[in-house]
């Protein structure tokens, strides 16, 4: 199963400090700018590591974001052990489609921050692909309630300018009271742009930071 998307930051970076900051204005696609003012969901950005849990031919896979990446050992047990008992009913729940679920391993010695989402280690999911399908996220919630798994949180809705403001002021995550990572964002529609890329985008406080 493909590996997730790439998602692109509203806006560009800025050649001239090595990328470390943004083109404040300067929209990294021209979908984003056309976009800007309509009504986008916004999602917690969890900082973890990116995890696909794939069924396929009824067989449980356990894979990086990407094909080359390495998955901690002590997460990929953690992964095995909340996955492997349930995957009889990941097989009922998706009639024997091979589908990917895209999240993060996330928590105790995952990233600098891992500590604070959770003292142990876990998955989040945040999205589900069923061939070529992006199911809805009301319909990865009541999945996710079906395999009793934890979703990432919704933070609200607004236009990408509320988003930026929302994100550069810094904001408390939902797992406790320290600064989220930041946001990404979809329209309430789901949208492609010609090349087929899905309109998504992220912004993360650290951006903003200097």
């Amino acid at each position: 199963m493909e590996k997730y998307h790439k998602i692109h930051t509203v806006y560009k970076r800025d050649p001239e400090n090595n990328l470390k900051t943004l083109l404040e204005g300067e929209y990294t696609k021209p979908e984003f700018e056309y976009l800007q003012n309509n009504i986008w969901e916004w999602d917690e950005k969890i900082d973890g590591a990116g995890t696909r849990i794939i069924l396929e031919n009824e067989q449980l896979i356990i894979k990086g974001k990407q094909e080359k990446s390495q998955i901690q050992n002590s997460l990929y047990t953690k992964l095995e052990t909340i996955f492997q008992p349930r995957l009889k009913l990941m097989i009922e729940v998706f009639k024997n489609n091979d589908i990917c679920m895209y999240g993060e391993g996330f928590g105790n010695r995952i990233q600098k921050i891992g500590g604070k989402y959770r003292p142990d280690q876990g998955f989040i999911l945040f999205d589900i692909k069923i061939g070529h399908w992006w199911l809805k996220r009301i319909d990865v919630i009541e999945i996710a309630k079906i395999l009793n798994m934890d979703v990432v949180p919704k933070i609200g809705e607004g236009t990408l300018h509320g988003m930026i403001d929302y994100v550069e002021s810094g904001f408390n995550s939902t797992f406790g009271d320290f600064i989220a990572e930041g946001i990404v964002a979809r329209p309430k529609i789901e949208l492609k742009a010609r090349s087929g890329e899905r309109i998504i985008t992220k912004l993360k406080y650290k951006d903003f930071v200097r």
